[in-house]
């Protein structure tokens, strides 16, 4: 007797498409519905304990790139666990470099320098920092062809400084519909005066000019601890980088093939460190974020000073404790060391549940608002005007069916939801994989009733 038999013959944004076959001869196409995980909240609170903050996704992922530079074979410590970090390992591996875990947070890349400076377009449809091997295999190899990256959806995120930045340094850059294709033989150390001070570009330029022939100054350059730590890294392969953590960061040239493999410690993750602050902030309680930075964080802790929770720092990290309910206040997003529009979401959330209105001005991504309709799903009061959004705080939220637009926003949704009646149910949950490292394990950890199904 014959059997029927299934065959996958495509997929689906949840949901693939299956070719029947029936033990009677009949073929059928059926489109099967796929559950995607969820992140499933109750209220929860106090919470107490600690929590170990991972590496920074916003530096490892450059790191990372920063290895098609040198032969040689790299060790990263301190690594996320996070889908990005797979997904710029498949990068790096199709461009030859090979990447092996040592551990649970140890990352091993080799370059053998049988490099193809060509990536496949499957390999870039899903992370905007896989745009950082453009300066690298540029510098490096002579040329380069990536496809459009892509990231989060915070509206227009143009790659002009990127590319006018290396036009100044000699190369040729042809924007195609589908791909981005640079060439440059040599390239030359200039003056390049950013025109905002952006984290992506003074990465890619600053790795771009490692290799660039004189000296290469950028002016207006971002001084995130992410860059930072990139050029730290770059200076322990032989770069010889002045002005780190300053706008104005000075490349001198060195020759192509004289830098070398390294061992380095991703510095800790500033964003994941104040998504656990704002849990303790809002649910109330007495914690220990083990290895957050406080001066990567200033102006962060200020608002969250402001808002009535205490943060103390401590030799291994920061110790967080609330009791009372948060108080609003108004904050702009600056570029650092101004209030980070990553902390945005989270801040957002915390004013969701405070005494009085509160405000926040976006300069950065006026476009990142998406995720304010979700909150309201779940009782907020939250008015938009242009780049400007006025929460009015409430007693309690209530708990919804809610969608994660972003990265950051996903975290401060699950935050939320510690504050929320009932049940908050959370899904499209692959933007918080993205970019933190076991978030749900670490909130059950302080005592969150929170769980993923």
């Amino acid at each position: 007797m014959r059997r029927s038999l299934d065959v996958i013959i495509g997929v689906l944004p949840r949901s693939v498409l299956v070719f029947t076959r029936s033990r009677h001869g009949a073929s059928i196409l059926r489109v099967v519905n796929i559950q995607s995980p969820r992140i499933v909240v109750r209220r929860s609170g106090p919470l107490s304990g600690s929590v170990n903050v991972p590496g920074a996704k916003n530096s490892v992922l450059k790191l990372m790139a920063a290895t098609l530079l040198a032969e040689g074979e790299y060790v990263l410590t301190n690594v996320p666990a996070i889908t990005d970090v797979q997904k710029m390992s498949e990068t790096l591996n199709a461009l030859g470099v090979t990447t092996d875990w040592l551990g649970p947070h140890e990352l091993h890349l080799t370059n053998t320098g049988n490099i193809t400076p060509e990536v496949p377009f499957e390999k870039f449809d899903k992370m905007r920092a896989s745009l950082n091997v453009l300066g690298p295999l540029l510098t490096h190899y002579g040329s380069a062809r990536i496809n459009w990256p892509g990231g989060d959806d915070f509206g227009d995120r143009p790659i002009n400084l990127h590319v006018e930045g290396l036009q100044r340094m000699g190369a040729t850059v042809d924007e195609g519909l589908l791909d981005i294709y640079a060439h440059a033989e040599q390239l030359k150390g200039t003056t390049i005066e950013l025109e905002i001070p952006s984290v992506g570009a003074t990465e890619n330029l600053v790795t771009a000019a490692v290799y660039a022939k004189g000296v290469t100054v950028i002016d207006n350059a971002a001084r995130e601890p992410e860059v930072q730590d990139l050029c730290n890294m770059l200076v322990a392969m032989g770069a010889d980088i002045e002005g780190i953590g300053t706008s104005r960061l000075v490349v001198h040239g060195v020759k192509k093939g004289s830098l070398r493999s390294t061992r380095h410690a991703v510095i800790v993750d500033r964003v994941q460190a104040a998504t656990y602050m704002a849990a303790v902030a809002v649910a109330g309680g007495d914690i220990m974020v083990r290895g957050a930075r406080t001066e990567h964080m200033e102006e962060l802790l200020n608002c969250y000073a402001r808002m009535g929770v205490a943060v103390t720092p401590q030799r291994d990290g920061v110790r967080v404790t609330s009791h009372e309910r948060l108080r609003a206040i108004d904050f702009i997003t600056e570029p650092y060391p101004g209030i980070a529009t990553d902390y945005k979401p989270l801040l957002v959330a915390m004013l969701c549940i405070s005494r009085g209105e509160g405000s926040v001005t976006e300069t950065l991504f006026p476009g990142r608002f998406k995720y304010i309709e979700e909150f309201r799903r779940l009782g907020a009061s939250i008015a938009i005007y242009g780049n400007k959004a006025t929460v009015r705080g409430v007693y309690e939220l209530i708990g919804s069916e809610v969608k994660v637009p972003d990265i950051r926003a996903g975290a401060a949704l699950v935050v939320a939801g510690l504050v929320a009646s009932g049940e908050t149910t959370i899904s499209d949950i692959f933007h918080i994989d993205r970019g933190y490292d076991d978030l749900v394990g670490r909130l059950s950890a302080l005592g969150a009733d929170v769980r993923r199904v």
